[in-house]
């Protein structure tokens, strides 16, 4: 085959193994010849509206057999998948849309009044809709597939050719495009089948979003490669995963640790049939030692892992074999990737130092979308990717994650950028200046406390100063609590020295005080 992407998958395994079944939504299943014929009729029908190598294709919508689709087919064709995250509002999605230069949304119906929104406002060409909309301002999918050929398609697609932009919001108050090359995600997928070991009759449960990273990367993608089963959840409900677990014999999943606590508080946990667990890998967020506890105890392989977005996302993973001795560890570097622990200075931290982690491998992103400055700042010199989070690795050269160099906050598995909800709050008339961090939760891990300086002469409360925040942002980012102050302390340069708000306003409950 010409076509060395992923987009060509579908085909290979079809020659393979076509009658395995690939995909599970509900009470459908598709084998991998099914599987396909449909990434064949879609990529047809989408170079019947003009889609060309290079052109961006989004999807917006739940994990359905149709996102998989449609990154496939805009691989066949030597397109660019752009998944977008559905917690987002419509101005947010429209960014997006816009930056990236897609031509095509896919969308779901939940999602229709987004999409319709966000596509006018980034002026994309074509709307398909999953269930026949009510407007006429979009085609409908599955009639596309209908109308599709099933002729072969070969488009030379290279290993350096992009294959997805995942946005990832950045310091700055935007959202940035990681470029994943197909290369990138193929490398990733090689180090969790070696890494997990993943085998051919694996059943994976897929809850986690697949517009995250970790949701497509890290379980989906590498069990359609080997050959698996991947059952497609559209959104996480505890009783129901336990349920799945029990009756098709689940042998992997991923969640963050919000999931796992869900599950492991069900009153069903107790009797539930979890034997045909093999792995569970949970990562998003810091995993506290009591959820690692309660599926150790269930004599479950619980392993953790560290990644981000721009390492497509793998960097750190906890073998199963060592999951008690060394719980609480992020693990050793993936096989076929490298980490390395610096100091201020640009030198390598000593086993117990904490240093920054740099990452270098054949899984790391070709950079930022149209952003060759903010690209150019993320590598050192000498080609490492910075990843902005401090660790420490023990002797044995086990990483333990401790802290951040950004000011970004991880809740519920998803990340929150303060600067992007300070952006929106000074949106606000009444609002003079302001800063947001993060403090502890017992259920999303950490949430946001935003702390606000009033304009002289100005009124406003907690409630209606984040409800300014409600439709503009999505719900994960908004703040939990508010502090109205009289100032925030500064450098000698202006800048807000985070750290100062986060002792003093991170308590709980917050002091409060007013001008």
């Amino acid at each position: 085959m010409l076509n060395q992407g992923i987009g060509s998958w579908p085909a290979r395994r079809a020659r393979k193994t076509p009658d395995r079944v690939a995909v599970v939504h509900e009470e459908r299943a598709w084998t991998y010849r099914e599987l396909h014929e449909r990434v064949l009729r879609l990529a047809h029908a989408l170079r019947g509206l003009g889609i060309e190598r290079g052109d961006r294709v989004a999807y917006l919508g739940p994990n359905h057999p149709v996102f998989l689709e449609t990154l496939f087919a805009a691989g066949v064709l030597g397109a660019v998948f752009v998944p977008l995250n559905t917690r987002l509002t419509a101005p947010e999605l429209a960014y997006n849309l816009s930056d990236s230069g897609s031509t095509v949304l896919v969308h779901g119906p939940e999602q229709a009044e987004e999409a319709r929104a966000a596509a006018e406002e980034a002026g994309v060409r074509h709307r398909i809709a999953l269930a026949r909309p009510d407007d006429d301002g979009a085609l409908v999918y599955e009639e596309l597939l209908t109308g599709g050929q099933t002729g072969p398609l070969d488009e030379a697609v290279a290993l350096d050719d992009p294959c997805m932009i995942m946005y990832t919001s950045g310091t700055t108050g935007r959202p940035k495009g990681a470029v994943l090359s197909h290369g990138n995600v193929t490398w990733n997928s090689v180090n969790v089948l070696v890494d997990t070991d993943l085998a051919g009759d694996e059943v994976t449960l897929v809850v986690a979003p697949l517009f995250h990273t970790a949701g497509l990367n890290m379980t989906c993608l590498p069990t359609l490669l080997k050959g698996g089963r991947v059952v497609l959840l559209g959104s996480f409900d505890a009783e129901r995963v336990l349920e799945l677990i029990e009756s098709l014999r689940v042998t992997c999943m991923f969640g963050v640790p919000t999931m796992y606590d869900a599950m492991a508080a069900r009153p069903r946990w107790a009797s539930t049939d979890l034997s045909s667990l093999r792995t569970l890998n949970c990562g998003g967020a810091p995993v506290p030692a009591r959820t690692i506890a309660a599926y150790l105890d269930r004599g479950l392989a619980f392993s953790q892992g560290y990644g981000m977005t721009e390492a497509s996302p793998g960097v750190l993973y906890l073998d199963k074999e060592q999951a008690r001795a060394k719980a609480g560890s992020a693990g050793v570097p993936h096989f076929f990737t490298d980490t390395r622990l610096v100091l201020p200075d640009g030198s390598d931290a000593r086993p117990g130092e904490r240093g920054e982690i740099l990452v270098q491998g054949p899984n790391v992103m070709t950079g930022y979308w149209s952003r060759p400055e903010d690209t150019e700042a993320a590598f050192t010199d000498d080609g490492w990717l910075r990843t902005g989070d401090v660790a420490r690795v023990d002797a044995d050269g086990y990483a333990y994650i401790v802290d951040r160099v950004k000011d970004m906050f991880v809740s519920g598995g998803e990340n929150v950028y303060p600067a992007e909800v300070e952006a929106v709050l000074l949106t606000h008339p009444a609002v003079a200046e302001c800063a947001v961090v993060g403090v502890p939760d017992p259920v999303w891990g950490e949430v946001g406390r935003a702390v606000v300086v009033l304009d002289s002469g100005a009124h406003a409360d907690e409630a209606g100063l984040l409800g300014h925040l409600r439709g503009r942002l999505a719900p994960y980012k908004i703040p939990k609590s508010l502090v109205v102050t009289g100032s925030l302390p500064r450098t000698a340069s202006g800048k807000i020295v985070k750290s100062v708000v986060r002792d003093t306003y991170a308590t709980d409950p917050p002091a409060r005080s007013h001008p």
